[in-house]
Protein backbone atom coordinates (compact mmCIF):
# COMPACT_ATOMS: atom_id res chain seq x y z
CA UNK A 1 0.00 0.00 0.00
CA UNK A 2 1.40 3.30 -1.17
CA UNK A 3 1.75 5.94 1.91
CA UNK A 4 -0.84 8.79 1.94
CA UNK A 5 2.48 11.38 3.20
CA UNK A 6 5.83 11.50 4.90
CA UNK A 7 4.84 10.76 8.05
CA UNK A 8 2.63 7.87 7.54
CA UNK A 9 5.93 6.52 5.43
CA UNK A 10 8.41 7.35 7.79
CA UNK A 11 5.88 5.22 10.68
CA UNK A 12 6.12 2.12 8.80
CA UNK A 13 10.38 2.73 8.88
CA UNK A 14 12.66 0.77 11.71
CA UNK A 15 14.89 2.61 13.31
CA UNK A 16 17.65 3.82 13.54
CA UNK A 17 16.35 4.55 9.59
CA UNK A 18 13.45 6.45 10.20
CA UNK A 19 15.74 8.92 12.75
CA UNK A 20 17.57 8.96 10.27
CA UNK A 21 15.42 9.83 7.81
CA UNK A 22 13.84 12.36 9.78
CA UNK A 23 16.96 14.13 10.28
CA UNK A 24 17.24 13.99 6.44
CA UNK A 25 14.04 15.57 5.89
CA UNK A 26 14.29 18.52 8.45
CA UNK A 27 17.81 19.03 6.62
CA UNK A 28 15.44 19.33 3.01
CA UNK A 29 13.25 21.59 4.67
CA UNK A 30 15.74 23.86 6.23
CA UNK A 31 17.04 24.30 3.00
CA UNK A 32 14.15 24.96 0.85
CA UNK A 33 11.47 25.97 3.39
CA UNK A 34 8.80 26.43 0.95
CA UNK A 35 8.67 23.01 -0.92
CA UNK A 36 5.42 20.50 -0.58
CA UNK A 37 5.87 17.35 0.70
CA UNK A 38 4.58 14.35 -0.99
CA UNK A 39 4.64 10.77 -2.33
CA UNK A 40 6.48 10.41 -5.63
CA UNK A 41 6.89 6.38 -6.68
CA UNK A 42 5.91 4.90 -3.52
CA UNK A 43 8.44 7.26 -1.80
CA UNK A 44 8.86 10.75 0.36
CA UNK A 45 9.80 13.60 -1.98
CA UNK A 46 9.52 17.47 -2.15
CA UNK A 47 8.44 19.60 -5.12
CA UNK A 48 8.82 22.83 -5.57
CA UNK A 49 6.72 25.12 -8.44
CA UNK A 50 5.85 21.35 -9.69
CA UNK A 51 8.98 19.67 -9.94
CA UNK A 52 9.83 16.95 -7.65
CA UNK A 53 13.92 18.24 -6.18
CA UNK A 54 14.91 15.65 -3.37
CA UNK A 55 13.27 12.47 -2.35
CA UNK A 56 14.30 9.68 -0.12
CA UNK A 57 13.79 5.82 0.79
CA UNK A 58 14.83 3.06 3.15
CA UNK A 59 15.57 -0.02 2.17
CA UNK A 60 17.00 -3.21 3.61
CA UNK A 61 20.80 -2.33 4.08
CA UNK A 62 20.82 1.20 2.93
CA UNK A 63 19.16 4.14 3.02
CA UNK A 64 18.51 6.39 -0.67
CA UNK A 65 19.02 10.18 -1.50
CA UNK A 66 17.06 10.64 -4.55
CA UNK A 67 17.75 13.58 -6.90
CA UNK A 68 14.88 12.85 -9.26
CA UNK A 69 17.29 13.65 -12.01
CA UNK A 70 19.60 11.61 -14.01
CA UNK A 71 22.42 14.02 -14.33
CA UNK A 72 22.71 15.13 -9.93
CA UNK A 73 24.97 12.35 -9.09
CA UNK A 74 27.00 12.41 -12.25
CA UNK A 75 27.74 16.40 -11.74
CA UNK A 76 28.43 16.23 -8.16
CA UNK A 77 30.61 12.65 -8.56
CA UNK A 78 33.80 14.36 -7.38
CA UNK A 79 31.49 15.52 -3.75
CA UNK A 80 29.94 11.79 -3.73
CA UNK A 81 33.31 10.41 -4.00
CA UNK A 82 33.13 7.51 -0.62
CA UNK A 83 29.43 7.20 -0.93
CA UNK A 84 27.48 4.46 -3.36
CA UNK A 85 24.82 5.28 -5.71
CA UNK A 86 23.30 4.10 -9.17
CA UNK A 87 22.54 6.64 -11.76
CA UNK A 88 19.15 7.93 -9.43
CA UNK A 89 20.12 7.47 -6.00
CA UNK A 90 22.84 7.96 -3.45
CA UNK A 91 23.28 5.32 -1.28
CA UNK A 92 24.44 6.08 3.13
CA UNK A 93 24.16 4.40 6.09
CA UNK A 94 21.08 3.42 7.90
CA UNK A 95 22.44 5.35 11.45
CA UNK A 96 24.34 8.33 9.86
CA UNK A 97 22.81 10.93 7.93
CA UNK A 98 24.21 13.13 4.73
CA UNK A 99 26.38 16.00 5.46
CA UNK A 100 23.99 19.36 5.74
CA UNK A 101 26.46 20.58 2.92
CA UNK A 102 26.38 17.60 0.64
CA UNK A 103 22.49 18.02 0.87
CA UNK A 104 22.48 21.69 0.13
CA UNK A 105 24.85 21.05 -2.97
CA UNK A 106 22.66 18.34 -4.23
CA UNK A 107 19.20 20.41 -3.90
CA UNK A 108 21.57 23.45 -5.38
CA UNK A 109 22.15 21.32 -8.64
CA UNK A 110 18.80 20.13 -9.18
CA UNK A 111 17.48 23.48 -8.83
CA UNK A 112 19.75 25.06 -11.14
CA UNK A 113 19.18 22.23 -13.45
CA UNK A 114 14.95 22.80 -13.07
CA UNK A 115 15.75 26.42 -13.87
CA UNK A 116 18.02 25.92 -16.80
CA UNK A 117 21.07 27.53 -15.22
CA UNK A 118 25.04 26.60 -14.71
CA UNK A 119 25.55 24.83 -11.36
CA UNK A 120 26.69 27.14 -8.85
CA UNK A 121 26.19 25.99 -4.85
CA UNK A 122 24.70 29.26 -2.43
CA UNK A 123 26.99 30.44 -0.51
CA UNK A 124 30.65 29.21 -2.27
Amino acid sequence: MTPRGIDEYLAAVDEPKRTTLQELRQTILGIIPDAEECISYGMPAFRLEGKVIAGFAAFKNHLSYLPHSGSVLRELSVDLAGYESTPGSLHFPIDRPLPKALVRKLIATRLNEVHGRASTTPGS
